[in-house]
């Protein structure tokens, strides 16, 4: 198995560093989400690590080996950068005909990752002719031909319709099952949450954690529970009684902060308190980003003054 490994990685684009002595480590079997507001140096570092663009300083590599010198590389590393490379003039079935003829991969792979990825219908058609969710398929479908054991994807739902970002989950889920390495970039948090098992962040090029998903909530947002009652004294004086100070809201539910559902349910079911909700709140992935990176995004909106 691969891993991906970057160490003391910097880039400088002119006068400006957009990554910063970077170093982390992309494991197999599980997906990694790679987080960070416009400008944190995920683009870049996933070029660098590609071969695209050569590191002012450190390494970037897969398998212990450069990018570069890996042959025939689809079969190694499977890539969806941008959906909109490939040459609007060709058909999508060319277009990955071209690749596998390149990394000597059968015409027959070429049909299957079509199918796989439900472009098979439009096999014939030019690729300019293509919406950006077929595009995004069309570059799933190039990143998977080699079935590679390292998949790196930059925002691959975008542009996909419900049914397609449902599709794109279930595969990073299917392909970490499988023990391959997979790293995806994403500003979409509600569902990096539902496929991503660690995070890698980053901020102005330097790395801000590297930790698993839960891990990385639980450390930075306060749980709570939602409590609703028919006797909200009898709820109160038992919260009281095990250190619980509850907050009452206007339509008629109760919040207990710092605390989870498997505290105050047996505490009020033992002192018999009518209970019509309880549910625990333990916060959610943009929570915990946004409380992270709040200092670190280079463009930032300010509200209107009323």
């Amino acid at each position: 198995m691969k891993d991906i490994d970057v160490r003391h990685l910097s880039k400088d684009y002119g006068g400006r560093r957009a990554v910063d002595d970077l170093t982390f480590t992309v494991r197999p079997g599980r997906v990694t989400g790679f987080l960070g507001p416009n400008g944190a140096g995920k683009s870049s570092t996933m070029r660098l690590v590609l071969g695209l663009d050569h590191p002012t300083s450190g390494t970037a590599t897969v398998g212990g080996r450069p990018y570069a010198t890996l042959r025939e590389p689809l079969r190694h590393v499977g890539a969806l950068l941008d959906a909109g490379a490939a040459h609007g003039s060709r058909t999508g079935r060319d277009h990955l005909r071209v690749l596998a003829a390149s990394n000597r991969l059968s015409v027959r792979r070429v049909d299957e990752v079509m199918e796989e990825t439900g472009i098979a219908r439009v096999a014939c058609r030019r690729i300019r002719t293509y919406s950006l969710g077929m595009r995004q398929r069309l570059g799933m479908a190039a990143a998977l031909l080699g079935d590679p054991e390292v998949v790196m994807l930059d925002e691959p739902s975008n542009g996909l319709d419900p049914e397609g970002i449902v599709w794109i989950r279930e595969l990073l889920r299917r392909l970490a099952a499988e023990g391959r390495t997979v790293l995806v970039s994403s500003h979409l948090m509600n569902e990096t949450a539902s496929f991503a098992d660690h995070l890698v962040i980053l901020g102005r090029g330097s790395l801000l954690a590297d930790t698993p998903l839960r891990d990385f909530i639980d450390a930075r947002v306060r749980p709570s529970v939602r409590v609703r009652t028919s006797d909200a004294p009898a709820l109160k004086e038992v919260l009281a009684r095990h250190g619980h100070v509850a907050v009452e809201h206007s339509d008629g539910y109760w919040t207990v902060p710092d605390a989870r559902a498997d505290d105050i349910g047996p505490a009020v079911s033992a002192a018999r308190v009518p209970i019509l909700e309880l549910t625990s709140d333990g916060g959610t992935l943009e929570q915990a980003y946004l409380d992270l990176t709040a200092a670190e995004a280079e463009f930032t909106a300010r509200p209107r003054k009323a």
